[in-house]
């Protein structure tokens, strides 16, 4: 499914988004994870998960995955839904990988504009902490929910 550009432009101004993953009892499992890149013309969608966790065994057991992304000021989400794979880093494109390192930079740059503004955050840079990827979370993206209400829509 094709990602129209509104819809990839809103998930990458996004500093995380909700991934939804189901756990082996069935149930979801929830964590926040930041978008690296959007290719929107194959429907893929690319997630750092750095941890190896809960996200990535259930990714194994099932693929059914979903992200969502809201934007409270605006009114305004999406929930995109799929089948979610793990891509280890050996077989990821080298401009997702540079990508990655450019938005941890970013990343860092706004934290310290931020806190040197006044406005204090957690005492120390938690991106400069994050291990390097071993893996991302490619998502082949199946439906697109617009979650604006639709009294709202123009």
């Amino acid at each position: 499914m094709i990602i129209p550009e509104e819809v990839s432009s809103f998930l990458l101004a996004q500093s995380f988004v909700v991934a939804c993953s189901i756990d082996a009892d069935g149930y979801p499992h929830s964590s926040c994870k930041g978008v690296v890149e959007i290719i929107a013309p194959a429907g893929e969608i690319y997630l750092l998960d750095l941890y190896k966790k809960r996200t990535y065994g259930n990714i194994l057991r099932s693929g059914r995955f979903s992200v969502t992304a809201v934007e409270e000021h605006g009114f305004k989400g999406y929930c995109l839904k799929g089948e979610a794979e793990i891509i280890l880093k050996e077989r990821l494109p080298a401009e997702v990988l540079k990508l990655w390192e450019k938005r941890i930079t970013a990343r860092l740059a706004q934290r310290l504009i931020t806190n040197l503004g006044g406005r204090k955050g957690h005492p120390f840079h938690p991106e400069a902490l994050l291990p390097a990827p071993e893996y991302m979370i490619k998502l082949n993206v199946a439906s697109i929910m617009d979650l604006t209400p639709a009294v709202l829509k123009t």
